[in-house]
């Protein structure tokens, strides 16, 4: 059932729940029945699937082609989840019997796709959210699109909006001086695949977190001289532990004993499997693993193979960079060296500052949530946020459920007060 942008008006004036029912389209504006999700990524598939099993329908936003953009066209070839499949699932959708302990990209792209074709989603794909504001008035929330090659502008209200881009929306590119004299190739990881291209040529990885690691062994494998920077101090951890995953073992643990004596146990554990890592400069941080990532967020390197390459010598590791040159970079200590090439595993940031039009619920430095985990996930007037717990696809399934659980109870009485 469709109105013409007056007929909606005049009808919303009288009953601003009319379109319970129905999604109303004009040229103007858009109106839809159910919440808004703004990313088609995991976490937005999540939600969109955790409401639909309570029989509310949701709107996908994506300003990709696809789902899983960042998946699917800014990852390295050889990525692998680094952690066991078990604690990767979506809800409700485990992965195939088949499928590793540790899939692939592709397999985990794959994985996905059957998972949007269980639950019939289908994401407004190319479509930017260029803002989104709540109406205090109405008590909707407004949401800006462009799509399609020429741009066409839309307008979508909902009353309960999900902010689904995540934490690793945009790249982050830091501003090394020195950046625009380098005759050589900088590349973001986002736009790494192999080291094929790479081979023979003296590459810097700036960045030792689990991309910059992999990327570095990566390179490695390829018969690339690589160096890595590893500005501060980091925890480096066996992928497995005891027959099992770290991960896994970590979570099992916490069952039973505090936090600290987790990390006691992770320490003592790494020290006899991969010894001391300062002698190769990666130095741990004060803070234990678990405690560090509860406090800071940082999560800890599970090594895949890194750290034996780096105990050779195949892998340089350097301090910080201190300035570029035209072939070579300069670094903090003083040492200069020569290189073919600089890639970047600085990471991502999350882009909602640029769009979201609201400060209390999301911190305008980082674009993360202001308060801590458990308590990312929901805001003021039907604002929910998921995937920005800094725990990966468990901590966003876990988010996606508390949503839907939420949002059902206005939907029930919206849905009485329509009938």
């Amino acid at each position: 059932m469709a109105f013409s942008y007056s007929e909606v008006e005049g009808k919303r004036a009288h009953d601003p729940l009319m379109a319970c029912h129905h999604a109303i389209r004009s040229t103007k504006c858009i109106w839809f029945t159910g919440p808004i999700i703004v990313g088609a990524g995991p976490s937005g598939l999540a939600a969109a699937a955790c409401l639909k099993e309570r029989g509310i329908p949701s709107l996908i936003l994506e300003r990709s082609n696809c789902i899983a953009s960042l998946w699917q066209n800014k990852t390295y070839d050889r990525l692998r989840l680094h952690l066991p499949k078990q604690f990767c699932e979506l809800p409700f959708f485990p992965f195939p019997k088949d499928f590793p302990t540790y899939p692939t990209k592709q397999q985990f792209v794959a994985y996905l796709d059957m998972f949007v074709s269980q639950f019939d989603l289908k994401p407004f794909f190319e479509t930017t959210v260029l803002s989104a504001e709540f109406d205090p008035i109405c008590r909707f929330w407004r949401v800006k699109t462009s799509s399609g090659s020429k741009g066409s502008v839309a307008e979508y209200t909902s009353r309960w909006l999900i902010v689904a881009t995540g934490e690793n929306a945009e790249e982050f590119v830091p501003n090394l001086e020195g950046m625009d004299d380098f005759q050589g190739s900088i590349l973001h990881t986002s736009s790494y695949k192999s080291g094929e291209m790479f081979r023979g040529k003296r590459v810097l990885v700036v960045g030792c977190g689990n991309s910059g690691m992999e990327v570095s062994l990566d390179l490695c494998n390829h018969n690339a001289q690589t160096s890595i920077v590893v500005r501060d101090s980091l925890h480096i951890l066996p992928q497995e532990m005891l027959g099992t995953s770290t991960f896994g073992l970590c979570m099992c643990l916490l069952k039973w004993f505090p936090a600290h004596i987790v990390d006691r146990l992770l320490l003592l554990v790494s020290y006899f499997m991969i010894g001391d890592t300062a002698k190769y400069g990666l130095h741990r941080p004060k803070l234990g693993p678990l405690q560090l990532k509860n406090k800071a967020g940082k999560t800890p390197v599970l090594d895949v193979g890194t750290l034996s390459q780096i105990k050779s010598g195949k892998i340089e590791v350097c301090p910080g960079v201190k300035r570029i040159r035209c072939n070579s970079v300069e670094f903090v200590d003083g040492k200069v060296d020569t290189f073919d090439a600089i890639i970047l595993a600085t990471g991502y940031r999350s882009n909602v500052p640029l769009w979201l039009k609201e400060t209390n619920m999301f911190s305008i430095k980082d674009g993360l949530p202001k308060k801590p985990f458990p308590h990312t996930w929901r805001g003021k007037d039907g604002l929910y946020s998921v995937g920005f717990t800094k725990r990966g696809l468990l901590g966003a399934s876990m988010e996606a459920l508390k949503i839907a659980e939420d949002i059902e109870l206005t939907w029930k009485v919206d849905m009485k007060k329509c009938c």
